[in-house]
């Protein structure tokens, strides 16, 4: 069996100073973002992948490159173990050979956030913090307050005060109290950095960043694990922060690092919206750094003006060989119908950026068409229902009888 292992440290990105395993983020020596190392050498590929198989249907399955190790009480809702989808129609429809999808709208709170927060919340209690809070655009208010009611930890989540309703209304049902800041997310984002400061919560997204980032690593395990243990060729990721895009990079990384997967190429691009677009923005001007802009698009669980991992998605995108790329708001609403109308999954805004970018990229040439290609749909479309009013009516109105129907049918 694998040898599981806690991460050895955390270790600076930019400097590789590193740091005893805490809720600590940032580098005294250069400021720059703080990691979980793991010793890649002591863990088998061959082992691992047994262990993985022989574990548990969710992210914990993958406990060996993940924080916390096999004696920390784990806060374990099912996240992760979501079908990859063949998407054989929608491939056709776009001209690829191959193309899946990876549905995390059917995790517990219908999104991908659920994998993050199970590792941050895990950790927030080894650490012995008194509360959970985080800052969000939606998916991780309904996650947090989840994963806390799990565990009856109190629960603060900072949103928006312009959010969808549907996410504040279910984040209210876990019991949680919910913040709504009169401003934009890096707004909110800021706010609980203070609030962090003063108060002994784990914010799950800022004093547990370190730990709650590597949850996403889960999603390119998973990718590898359910294509039978090999890397697709393109993986297209929708970019908030940027942090999910640059996880899956390096769970490829890790997987070939221990000998579970065959070290090779592929290519992994970046989503946006045009609305909220600063990382596809830097990528097209070749910048060196990733300026702010103001959100203002119908995909807000994308809404990160200030993007904290945006220069490290950038960096993912030109290693690997992908690009970074923004849709037109309206091309957000008809990437969420196509992949609805071709493969019946209903996503939210952000899946619509997504298939829209697919769309773009595969239009350019980006995506070559004989690519073994896997987009993520990172949350479930019945959160954002409003943003299709007033773009889908009823085909047919009709009285209660027969004939009027058939007549309309006919017309």
């Amino acid at each position: 069996m694998a040898t599981i292992v806690s991460p050895l440290a955390l270790e600076c990105r930019e400097c590789r100073a590193r740091y005893p395993v805490e809720p600590l983020t940032i580098c005294e020596e250069c400021f720059g973002p703080l990691e979980p190392a793991y010793d890649l050498d002591a863990i088998d590929g061959v082992d691992f992948r047994k262990h993985v198989e022989a574990g548990p249907a969710s992210l914990w399955r993958y406990e060996s490159l993940l924080p916390g190790g096999p004696d920390v009480d784990r806060v374990d809702l099912g996240a992760g173990s979501t079908p990859l989808r063949r998407a054989g129609r929608l491939a056709e429809r776009l001209g690829l050979e191959s193309l899946w999808i990876k549905d995390d709208s059917v995790n517990p709170s219908n999104s991908f956030k659920d994998r993050v927060v199970s590792v941050a919340i895990t950790m927030a209690r080894a650490f012995g913090f008194e509360a959970i809070s985080c800052a969000s655009t939606g998916n991780l208010a309904n996650a947090t307050a989840a994963h806390a009611a799990k565990v009856g930890m109190p629960c603060y989540v900072f949103v928006p005060d312009d959010l969808e309703r549907a996410k504040i209304l279910a984040t209210e049902a876990y019991g949680a109290k919910v913040v709504a800041v009169n401003g934009s997310y890096d707004d909110v984002n800021r706010l609980c950095s203070e609030v962090a400061e003063a108060l002994p919560w784990a914010f799950v997204n800022v004093n547990m960043r370190p730990y709650y980032a590597e949850g996403s690593k889960s999603l390119g395990f998973e990718v590898a694990e359910q294509l039978g243990w090999r890397l697709p060729d393109h993986v297209v990721v929708p970019v908030a922060s940027g942090a999910l895009m640059t996880k899956v990079h390096r769970a490829f990384r890790e997987l070939a690092a221990i000998g579970a997967v065959e070290d090779g190429s592929y290519r992994i691009s970046g989503a946006q919206a045009e609305g909220c677009s600063p990382v596809a923005q830097a990528f097209a001007s070749n910048a060196d750094e990733v300026r702010p802009v103001k959100p203002n698009t119908v995909a807000k669980s994308l809404a990160i003006g200030n993007p904290a991992d945006g220069w490290y998605a950038i960096q993912t995108a030109r290693t690997t060989g992908g690009v970074v790329e923004a849709c037109t708001e309206a091309e957000v609403l008809e990437g969420v119908r196509l992949l609805a109308e071709t493969e019946g999954v209903f996503t939210e805004t952000a899946g619509g950026v997504t298939i829209a970018v697919l769309k773009r990229l595969v239009d350019a040439g980006v995506v070559k068409r004989g690519e073994e290609t896997v987009a993520l749909v990172t949350g479930n479309g019945y959160k954002t229902v409003e943003a299709l009013e007033g773009t889908i009516e009823p085909s047919y109105r009709v009285a209660p009888d027969l004939d009027e129907f058939l007549s309309a049918l006919r017309t």
